[in-house]
């Protein structure tokens, strides 16, 4: 676990040097439930989809305002699993980083579209962060 929590912090290594022009696509993708959004990313990462219904349960009742399915996408997005390399965050950030990642998004659209809705839809928050 200590592993992980140095991974998410020190993979800023892993960030590419050149310009990527911002990601499009994703927005004409539907609002679908957290389970069709993350179908496409099955043969991705094998276990996403009992995570994603581990994290759904967890948001029975979100108190910030969103959806059961918004408050999860959020959930399953900072959940970290064995092995690293199959877990959705890590996946995600990595694609996010290809020089081909206009191909490799494309199975991502459905649950970028959810994650990101989710993240716009969170109250403001005012709060000093420490890093």
């Amino acid at each position: 676990a200590t592993a992980q929590r140095i991974l998410r912090i020190t993979d800023i290594a892993q960030e590419p040097l050149q310009f990527l022009a911002p990601i499009s696509g994703y927005g004409k993708a539907p609002l679908v439930s957290l389970e069709q959004a993350v179908e496409p990313l099955v043969p991705i990462l094998p276990e996403v989809q009992s995570y994603a219904y581990a994290a759904k349960q967890r948001c029975e009742n979100p108190a910030d305002g969103l959806t059961q399915d918004e408050s999860a996408s959020i959930m399953l997005y900072t959940m970290g699993w064995e092995p690293l390399d199959e877990c959705l965050y890590f996946v995600l950030n990595d694609t996010l980083r290809s020089s081909e990642r206009r191909q490799k998004l494309k199975p991502w659209y459905l649950f970028i579209r959810l994650f990101l809705n989710a993240l716009f839809r969170l109250p403001p928050l005012v709060k000093t962060a420490y890093r």
